[in-house]
């Protein structure tokens, strides 16, 4: 709201008046000059050229600004547990509601109530049987979450706005000063104009309104901008405090393994260090459907694996698995889902614990009733855990060898070639086994395990684990985040119970006082 301005003394007007009246009949004399000339329906035809090419630009510059405004968006984070993406659909639902005409930026109080606004959206989410969810906070995280909003500003006002570290608050309140002075000199002019040139004066009203019509929609956008990027802002800090995986460390969360991780790979038989938190690969699928046998082809010559691995695995195994393009890795063998070693909960809990799953179904095999029941079991388990991003799932079509005809092993094979036998019933294999595992087909790769004929193992299925090794490592992110997050936990409360002037100190103090004993 515009506070109304002083009035003007008449001797002050009076000398603006003389100092302007120059200018005025100059722009007079100039039209009439035209007039005589014949020449002015020439300058009109030009000044409406030019007045109409100008809006035009202003127009297109107006759209190019509100294309890169809608780029430059704050955009959720990949991280995020599943649980994210309904609290967020909550914030983008507040900044698309939020009218710029109920939060005027020159109100000083505007900041405060949308950002408490956002973030009792975002805590209602996570709090919805709480009659004060902005409450249930603690005070180190508030603080680090004020500290890193701070320097996401202080970053963003230093890059983008001009003149920002040497302008000073109270140059910013002058110039609008100066602002208004300068618009009411300006008005008086305009009526000045109008008396002595009422053509060109009406020409210039009908440029100026245009003119000012684009700015006020440029502002308009821009404002609009502005409060839709804070409520993101501050609504993607919220989630991060609410959803409670928010370290008070310093330490990226996967820069060293976290304990369970720590024990197997002193399990692993593998004489290499794994200094951060490795990726966790668990091999699944039936007996003898190839699960060792794809583990050996992994290492290849890079480890002697292979001669340790047992023919039927009895228990989970672990073994550092280290390969150019993927960051070092601990790959789980496991028993066959249909043997008697196979423990459900075992694999429900290796596969909560996994970054990626690799399931082994063999190709000449059609009963896959037992390994849809296995599938179906994890995917519901995984479903009934909205903190987590499942692990991606691929699978390998194993004993593609012993297809009809079974004598024929000439690879590689185009499945495309419905001339080639062996490639067609490849082909129908890999689809059937989409079909009855509820897999989509681009996820199965056929491979052979055989010894002495391994095939697609390298390549193929290599390549499709490097392509999900980025959905893995957010995977991971989360999985270390909740791990960090409790031993975190853990070490706080024992650096601070001992603390003489923590809380059990305080405490201890507080009872020696009412019972009226000397503080211990």
């Amino acid at each position: 709201m515009k506070t109304p301005l002083p009035a003007i003394e008449p001797l002050r007007l009076l000398v603006l008046i003389l100092l302007i009246l120059p200018v005025l009949a100059l722009l007079g004399f100039g039209m009439f000059w035209l007039w005589q000339g014949g020449n002015l329906q020439y300058w009109l035809i030009a000044m409406v050229v030019c007045g109409g090419l100008g809006y035009g630009l202003q127009q297109w510059l107006v759209r190019r600004e509100r294309r890169l405004l809608t780029e430059a968006v704050t955009e959720p984070n990949p991280d995020w547990p599943p649980s994210a993406d309904s609290v967020w659909q909550q914030v983008e639902a507040l900044a698309e509601t939020c009218n710029p005409e109920n939060w005027p930026l020159e109100e000083g109080t505007w900041m405060l109530e949308l950002g408490q606004k956002t973030m009792e959206t975002v805590a209602h989410c996570y709090y919805p049987d709480v009659e004060k969810p902005l409450l249930e906070l603690t005070v180190p995280h508030t603080l680090f979450i004020i500290e890193r909003a701070s320097r996401d500003l202080r970053r963003d006002v230093a890059e983008k706005i001009p003149f920002s570290n040497r302008l000073t608050i109270g140059d910013l309140f002058r110039i609008q000063r100066w602002t208004a002075k300068a618009e009411q000199a300006f008005n008086i002019y305009r009526a000045g104009r109008m008396i002595i040139n009422p053509v060109n004066a009406l020409l210039g009203e009908v440029w100026r309104h245009l003119r000012e019509r684009s700015f006020d929609q440029a502002r308009n956008e821009l404002h609009r901008w502005f409060l839709r990027a804070y409520i993101c802002k501050v609504g993607y800090y919220a989630i991060d405090l609410y959803s409670g995986r928010l370290p008070l460390g310093d330490e990226e969360p996967t820069a060293t393994p976290v304990p369970l991780s720590k024990a197997d790979i002193k399990q692993a038989e593998e004489t290499a260090k794994i200094i951060a938190e490795p990726l966790r690969i668990l091999v699944l699928g039936r007996a003898n459907a190839g699960k060792s046998s794809l583990i050996n082809a992994l290492f290849g010559k890079l480890t002697a694996a292979a001669d340790v691995l047992p023919d039927t695995t009895q228990a989970l195994k672990p073994f550092a698995l280290s390969r150019e393009g993927l960051i070092q890795a601990l790959i789980f063998d496991s028993p066959g889902c249909d043997s008697p070693f196979f423990d459900d909960k075992q694999m429900l809990a290796a596969a909560a614990n996994a970054d990626l799953i690799l399931w082994i179904s063999p190709a000449n095999r059609p009963d896959r009733q037992i390994e849809r029941d296995r599938l179906d079991a994890l995917r519901a388990s995984q479903a009934a855990r909205i903190d987590r991003h499942p692990p991606p799932l691929l699978v390998a079509a194993s004993y593609i060898d012993r297809l009809r005809p079974v004598s024929e092993w000439h690879p590689p094979y185009d499945l495309n070639n419905r001339l080639d036998i062996k490639a067609v019933n490849i082909s129908a294999a890999v689809r059937a086994i989409a079909t009855d595992l509820a897999v989509p087909v681009e996820q199965i790769i056929p491979v052979c395990l055989s010894e002495g004929k391994v095939y697609n193992v390298d390549d193929t299925l290599w390549a499709a684990i490097l392509d999900h090794q980025d959905e893995a490592l957010r995977v991971r992110l989360i999985r270390c985040l909740d791990a960090r997050k409790r031993a975190e936990d853990w070490v706080l409360l024992r650096r601070q119970m001992p603390a003489p002037g923590g809380f059990c100190g305080i405490c201890r103090r507080y009872w020696a006082s009412v019972r009226g004993d000397d503080a211990q």
